[in-house]
């Protein structure tokens, strides 16, 4: 059983049902037994999409039922207007400027958090070793999830916590494995984390690193029936599933990625996102990812005073305890059906008020927002490696802001949630538009006749 990416060229979509579009065009490229979990625009054009596809292959016809379409859409009626509730994405292995590297993006969830009720992002903005400071009104979603949510399929249930299953590879060197356990006793110990038991895998599963032209982070994950036999074995037992394993990629990556001080791709999240999007999709759990250290070697790497975005992965041994904390309190997925309205105790489509991206991001939440009817805030400082322009897309007069930071787009929020246009703020102002609507003269009033 495996997941790896795919590279597709596809006809750009036109201006309507674009996700389903997109589910035919991938569908026909896909082969027997594959299915999608992930997906990214690296570049576009008004003829063609060139599209990167998390695959999963060997899923059995059991498994493969209860996977659900990463494209699916259950249109919401409008905005539940009552709080005003906020997106913030940052997509895995862009190499994004602000986000692409150790939990560097959260000094910008907790601005965001500020104007808005309820803030809902993910590990990759988060995640940042040892550290994970998660804002009281914010919730720890996992990728694949935010897709879902925006798409309408999946409703978040808040919880008070968690019962989390640590799942770890059995190491050949026991110190990297000792290290995994010892984290969950620290998570147990100092925030209270519901995981009495850590499962190890032997042998474990296999996770590679790569890159796709385009230049993002990607990866394939082998064997992975092994971690889905242990899930199925405990399924009672867990609400969310923390990972950590190997991850291989070149020896020289570990000091090259450090040595560029952001100029290279961090290798490593791209391969553990499309593990945690087809678990989490497969199982409708939170699910989170942490590399662990593959030998003695990179262990012993001197890597001197690094770029302060990368700093929290220098100075830990395990990269797990973020995970864990992130995962105590994430929320329970509940699926949701067309013509059903959702529950009134989770947070859905319906609720979400903007969703925030780095400019030129397409991907499976851009597009879902964009045919909910979702507010977009397209940031243009956070730059990255994906190469589109969001103004070509169909959307609804004043949908998409393109912001030149996340001040910006704080300013944006709040003039959205105190129902102001956010144009108003801003000189010039357009002056207010006459149009004349002709139509039919009105026909004579008949002459009244005596009787």
């Amino acid at each position: 059983m495996r997941v790896t990416e795919r590279e597709l060229v596809v006809p750009a979509p036109g201006d309507g049902a674009l996700l389903a579009q997109l589910a035919a065009s991938v569908g026909e490229r896909l082969g027997d037994g594959e299915a999608p979990v992930r997906f990214a625009v690296p570049s576009s054009d008004p003829a063609a999409w060139s599209c990167e596809i998390g695959v999963v292959d060997g899923l059995g016809a059991e498994r493969r039922a209860s996977l659900p379409s990463p494209f699916a859409t259950r249109h919401r009626t409008g905005e539940d207007s009552r709080a005003f509730t906020a997106v913030l994405v940052v997509p895995t292995g862009i190499g994004a400027e602000i986000g692409g590297h150790a939990g560097d993006a959260m000094p910008v969830a907790a601005l965001l958090a500020t104007a808005c009720d309820t803030l809902v992002t993910h590990p990759n903005v988060l995640n940042a070793s040892d550290v994970m400071e998660l804002p009281a009104n914010a919730l720890y979603v996992e990728g694949s999830v935010l897709s879902r949510l925006l798409a309408g399929t999946v409703g978040l249930r808040p919880v008070r916590a968690n019962r989390v299953l640590p799942v770890i590879d059995r190491h050949e060197i026991t110190k990297y494995e000792d290290a995994a356990i010892n984290s969950v006793s620290t998570a147990r110990v100092s925030f209270g984390l519901d995981a009495p038991e850590v499962v190890a895998l032997d042998p474990p599963i296999r996770l590679r690193a790569t890159y796709a032209s385009s230049g993002r982070a990607v990866g394939v994950v082998d064997d992975l029936e092994r971690l889905l036999d242990a899930l199925d074995a405990r399924r009672s037992t867990f609400d969310a599933v923390a990972l950590s394993t190997q991850i291989e990629v070149p020896f020289s990556y570990h000091t090259e990625y450090y040595a560029a001080r952001g100029d290279m791709v961090n290798p490593w999240g791209g391969v553990e996102a499309i593990l945690t999007h087809t678990v989490s999709s497969l199982y409708d759990v939170p699910t989170a990812h942490a590399p662990m250290i593959e030998s003695k070697a990179v262990e012993a790497l001197s890597l001197g005073v690094v770029d302060p975005r990368m700093a929290a992965e220098a100075i830990s041994m395990a990269f797990f305890v973020c995970v864990l904390k992130g995962l105590q309190r994430s929320p329970r997925l509940v699926r949701l059906d067309a013509g059903t309205p959702p529950p009134d105790d989770v947070i859905s489509a319906e609720q979400v008020s903007v969703l925030v991206i780095p400019d030129g991001a397409i991907g499976l939440p851009t597009l879902a927002a964009l045919e909910q009817g979702i507010p977009v805030i397209a940031v243009r400082e956070n730059t990255n490696l994906l190469h589109n322009d969001l103004t070509r897309l169909p959307w609804r007069r004043g949908q998409l802001h393109v912001v030149d930071n996340y001040w910006e787009a704080v300013g944006v929020m709040a003039a959205m949630r105190s129902g102001i246009d956010p144009a108003i703020v801003r000189r010039p102002i357009a002056d207010t538009r006459e149009v004349i609507v002709t139509g039919r003269a009105r026909s004579p009033e008949p002459a009244m006749v005596g009787t």
